[in-house]
């Protein structure tokens, strides 16, 4: 079984120009983990929930950024714990989160697939690269992308010769 059968096929991507509002909705509207960051027709890089996550931890303002439990919420405990936390510093900070340009997040060397390479070489470049998803190209063009899900499907699917 080759890549171009489990792949994602025209893949939900951003330009290098977007910011990281914009690959959150894409992300949160698709329900997708990370998407290529598009150069005009090159792939230039990749970005991921990890990637826009770790911008909370290295925010110099990460106490001020502590999210409630639900239960605290339930609790009532919630604005003991925040200190009272100024909610306009907070959405600040979030808005300069959200308009960092996507190209100062992104993972700029990217690990690319052929759609004729096999579910097998996926996985094993997945593995050695420890990463959860390939751009998928075909004649230098994006055609898709293939995560880890679509290789297991695969599998499962009884597409890998495993001799």
């Amino acid at each position: 079984m080759q890549i171009k059968d489990v792949m994602t096929p025209n893949p939900v991507t951003v330009t290098v120009d977007a910011t990281v509002s914009d690959v959150a909705g894409l992300l949160k509207k698709y329900r997708i983990g990370g998407l290529p960051v598009m150069d005009g027709e090159r792939v230039s890089g990749i970005v991921t929930e990890t990637d826009i996550l770790s911008l909370l931890d290295s925010s110099d303002q990460v106490d001020l950024l502590w999210l409630t439990s639900p239960l605290d919420a339930i609790e009532g405990s919630a604005k003991e714990k925040t200190g009272n936390a100024d909610l306009d510093k907070i959405k600040e900070v979030l808005e300069e989160i959200g308009n960092t340009p996507v190209i100062d997040v992104m993972s700029q060397e990217v690990v690319m697939i052929e759609d004729e390479a096999s579910v097998q070489d996926g996985a094993k470049m997945m593995h050695i690269e420890d990463i959860g998803r390939l751009p998928v190209i075909k004649d230098d063009r994006i055609a898709g992308i293939v995560t880890r899900r679509d290789i297991i499907r695969g599998i499962g699917l009884g597409g890998v010769n495993t001799d």
